[in-house]
């Protein structure tokens, strides 16, 4: 049975998923790059942005995983640009350029409609207004079996973590303190969700840690 997973999510010491003032300038909010600084050199991140090269080794595995067998992925608006309101026109395609990183449906919670954006490379954005559980159901139905990854960001994983719809959450955690930002965990009971650690390896770079929700008795 296909998973609703959260993978390679970064996350500061202190618990921020993200800096704060994000902006067209600085998409990841103040400080918010330091997060995946174990990200960018693997070899599978060279290939996402077509260059060559890169590290192997316990970062890139995680990082290779994060992106095997999904067949959709679910993104918050925050995620997919810097824009908020009614969409000023359809100029804004992503931070990603012409052939953005998925290659699948990519389904973008927002509460204004818009038409679907065709993409290279098999990426189609999906604009979707009727809430996280709508998104679920249509980003299963195009994913045909396979996984669906709820991409980010912070609120967005919050909002499915706390409904209860996260089966797997790969977190890794790097070595840097934001002060302030967008927590991820605050408030969340991951024991009372049926969340326990599977897996937690350590790097020079980050500590990688996966929690899969306990089957139902």
């Amino acid at each position: 049975m296909s998973k609703v997973r959260v993978q390679a999510f970064s996350m500061s010491i202190d618990g921020f998923g993200a800096g704060p003032r994000q902006s067209l300038d600085n998409p990841l909010g103040a400080g918010g790059t330091t997060l995946h600084q174990w990200f960018y050199p693997t070899r599978t991140f060279q290939q996402m942005v077509g260059g060559e090269g890169g590290t192997t080794g316990v970062d890139d595995e995680f990082a290779r995983r994060s992106m095997e067998g999904v067949g959709a992925w679910i993104m918050g608006r925050n995620m997919f640009g810097p824009q908020r309101g009614p969409w000023p026109d359809a100029s804004w395609k992503g931070w990603w350029g012409d052939n953005p990183p998925y290659h699948v449906p990519v389904f973008v919670l927002t509460h204004h409609p818009r038409a679907p954006v065709a993409m290279q490379g098999g990426t189609t954005f999906h604009f979707v207004t009727g809430g996280i559980q709508e998104a679920l159901e249509r980003a299963r139905e195009a994913a045909r079996a396979q996984d669906v990854r709820i991409g980010g960001g912070v609120s967005t994983v919050r909002q499915y973590l706390q409904a209860g719809l996260v089966d797997e959450l790969h977190l890794v955690v790097s070595p840097t303190v934001l002060g302030s930002g967008e927590p991820l965990l605050a408030a969340i009971d991951l024991p009372r969700l049926g969340f326990r650690c599977s897996r937690h390896v350590g790097t020079n770079e980050a500590l990688h840690v996966v929690l899969q929700k306990a089957p139902a008795a």
